[in-house]
């Protein structure tokens, strides 16, 4: 019984690895005669960073006026960082804000002590709080970070499975640092709770377990770097090969430091939907211009 588990979680995990020149779909269709596009959504994380008043968004800022606003006409998805608090109110006014853009799509961290701490209660509580992002269609995946140090054992299986759980029916990416959960058992538990892998930009992973793709670029020490076109590319062609197999990918920027991740995720989105942007001015770093390209229109 437990080889024959094994053979089954390689057959699958077969589908969804990075390494082979030309994979088939996992239900036998060839490329060719795929009738919907995968949906790659670009964006950034957050949209309280330093400066970003200045070279982001417009000034003087309009009546009644909020970041999301401006983000979500120019951008398709934005991620809400796990020190975000989460209130239904607060998350139906996040719904309402990003309307006039049917593409977009949210994406959240869970807080670090949730995972870390393994409260139970609280990610019940959180996962309340995102409901309504849920139900209006806004919600792309929660996104669930654990240490480098969270390694594939039983005991963290079994934590990694009863928060998958309790934050059920969201729809769940696992950031997962340590190598072992590259394996074959460590997909394999991915693939059977239907949890999605959160691939870095920096450690050139290519994993796809569940109907979500995503993919992290930027960091701590990524932060202040500007992505070149062509690294922007590679990223590009690494991503799309797990998005044909996908219903939506997220790549997420991180380099938030002087609205560098604007000015990527607007490039990204350019190279992925052939969208071409409308840029008020050229996108320079610059502190006496903003980086602001004007609004997507609706396809």
């Amino acid at each position: 019984m437990g080889q024959m588990q094994t053979e089954r979680r390689e057959t699958k995990a077969k589908i969804f690895v990075d390494t082979l020149p030309d994979l088939p779909y996992a239900d036998g269709e060839e490329r060719a005669n795929r009738t919907v596009a995968p949906i790659i959504r670009a964006g950034v994380s957050g949209w309280n960073h330093p400066l970003w008043d200045k070279l982001v968004f417009p000034r003087p800022a309009p009546t009644s006026y909020h970041p999301l606003d401006f983000l979500s006409e120019r951008l398709d998805a934005i991620e809400l960082p796990d020190s975000h608090a989460i209130r239904p109110e607060l998350a139906k006014l996040y719904a309402a804000k990003v309307a006039r853009n049917p593409r977009f799509q949210f994406t959240a961290r869970v807080p670090m002590s949730i995972t870390g701490e393994r409260d139970v209660d609280a990610a019940r509580a959180w996962r309340q709080g995102m409901q309504p992002l849920m139900e209006a269609g806004r919600l792309g995946c929660v996104v669930m970070p654990f240490p480098e140090s969270f390694r594939f054992t039983a005991d963290n299986r079994d934590w990694l499975i009863q928060l998958r759980r309790a934050l059920s029916p969201l729809p769940i990416v696992a950031d997962l640092p340590h190598a072992s959960w590259t394996t074959t058992e460590g997909r394999g538990t991915l693939i059977d709770y239907h949890l999605g892998f959160a691939n870095a930009e920096n450690a050139h992973t290519g994993y796809l377990t569940w109907k979500v793709g995503y993919l992290s670029v930027g960091g701590s020490e990524q932060g202040a770097h500007l992505y070149s076109v062509g690294e922007l590319e590679e990223m590009r062609r690494r991503m799309e090969r797990y998005a044909g197999f996908s219903e939506s990918t997220f790549v997420i920027f991180r380099n938030a430091h002087r609205g560098k991740s604007v000015i990527n995720a607007l490039q990204m989105q350019s190279l992925v939907t052939n969208f071409e942007s409308k840029l008020a001015a050229p996108l320079r770093v610059d502190k006496r211009k903003s980086v602001a390209a004007s609004p997507r229109r609706a396809a």
